[in-house]
């Protein structure tokens, strides 16, 4: 019985999932970037909305691997949970984005203390005076009217459209590699 192999990157699977894995890696590094470059300190929520991209990135990289080496149905399920991460992540991403609005209140823990660095050398009235709140409530950029808690449901609905197509893509090959052992 002749099989016919064919190259990882050229999978379905593989190329949803690469995508899925380049806009969860590219949606992280623009967040860092807006914060120590930018000078935006994330709020609580913001911090809660990376844990996707924490779980997320490194469980596609093994799903992708997991297709490259013919495992589809586990790779199927990898990154099936990985869409159930990111669509929860909209869900928060969308909570956020509608405190921000003012659609409903944001949660009571909605600030956040950033102290300067290197500080308490001022003694604490000098610290009180530089301390800064961050607020979950109020969005501190727009772009194209969407805040960054916006474009985290943008990035993570994208995401979830990759990594269904991925999951069902590898689940199908799956499949077809039963039926021909047959």
């Amino acid at each position: 019985m002749h099989q016919h192999h064919t190259s990882a990157t050229a999978l379905p699977a593989y190329r949803a999932g690469a995508a899925a894995l380049m806009i969860a890696a590219g949606a992280l590094i623009a967040a860092y970037g807006f914060e120590y470059i930018g000078g935006y300190e994330p709020c609580p929520l913001c911090l809660m909305e990376r844990y996707a991209y924490y779980a997320g990135i490194p469980l596609l990289f093994l799903a992708l691997v997991l297709v490259a080496t013919e495992r589809a149905g586990w790779a199927a399920v990898a990154f099936f949970l990985v869409a159930l991460a990111f669509l929860a992540n909209a869900g928060l991403g969308t909570y956020h984005a509608g405190a921000e609005w003012k659609f409903w209140p944001g949660p009571d823990t909605c600030g956040a203390v950033s102290r300067p660095l290197g500080g308490g050398s001022g003694g604490l009235l000098k610290e009180l005076e530089t301390i800064r709140v961050i607020r979950c409530d109020e969005a501190p950029w727009q772009f194209l009217g969407l805040s960054f808690a916006g474009w985290n449901v943008v990035a993570s609905l994208l995401i979830v459209i990759a990594t269904l197509q991925a999951a069902f893509s590898a689940s199908a090959r799956n499949t077809q590699r039963r039926m021909s052992e047959i």
